[in-house]
């Protein structure tokens, strides 16, 4: 039994049809994560989830991470923020909370395997003795880099029917199957502070003003200008 982990857009929708075409026996599985603002694992995209599995026929299950996330994602969001830093969550949430939980969850429920909707590889290299993890064929797509720190246990588990193919295959699939998700646009910023800046995302969170104006001063000293932090 395969458990593909359904976000509700079109990419996981797509990586459950051609597993099902396959004849393999698959789940669905989504995750709970965000209640607020934002669109990450929204009701809107459980609904779209849900809509799909039942055209397939398969089973159906949401597991509620939104503690978890909360605390290994979008915490340490907010504090890398406010120290000037970087921050990096889509890593932290695959690394720490979608596929530890997907993979834990899956095997109680029945499930030896998983699968998602990222544009990425994996294969055992009998050289090495390890599994490795590879770019997805559509350059333009690849997700590896956000699952680099996947470790060889959840590689060893996870499958990406994706990983050949480029997006605009992906699309012709859901509409030739008339998929719910089909004409779905993705998303292009972090999930849970879409549609707002991050500083304000941050500043609501932590109760605290992080943009502080100050000068604007040139090589040579002089004031130019003033920036809003």
């Amino acid at each position: 039994m395969i458990a593909v982990a359904m976000s509700g857009g079109v990419d996981s929708s797509t990586a459950a049809v051609l597993l099902k075409e396959r004849e393999e026996q698959i789940m669905g599985l989504s995750m709970q994560l965000w209640r607020n603002n934002g669109r990450c694992c929204s009701l809107d995209d459980l609904w779209d989830a849900r809509r799909v599995v039942t055209q397939l026929g398969i089973p159906y299950y949401v597991l509620n991470l939104e503690k978890d996330f909360e605390n290994t994602v979008v915490a340490p969001f907010v504090q890398t923020y406010l120290r000037g830093e970087t921050p990096s969550p889509c890593i932290l949430c695959n690394n720490y909370v979608k596929f530890h939980h997907l993979v834990e969850k899956a095997a109680g429920i029945g499930a030896d395997r998983v699968a998602t909707g990222h544009y990425a590889r994996v294969k055992y290299d009998e050289a090495l003795g390890r599994w490795l993890l590879l770019r997805g064929k559509d350059r333009n797509k690849d997700q590896s880099y956000f699952l680099f720190g996947l470790t060889q246990g959840q590689l060893s588990k996870t499958l990406f029917p994706l990983g050949e193919m480029t997006k605009p295959e992906v699309r012709e699939i859901a509409r030739r199957y008339g998929l719910a998700t089909s004409e779905k646009a993705e998303s292009q910023e972090i999930c849970f502070v879409e549609g707002r800046s991050y500083a304000d995302f941050v500043e609501e969170y932590a109760g605290t003003e992080t943009r502080l104006p100050g000068p604007i001063v040139a090589e040579s000293g002089e004031v130019v200008g003033t920036h809003a932090g």
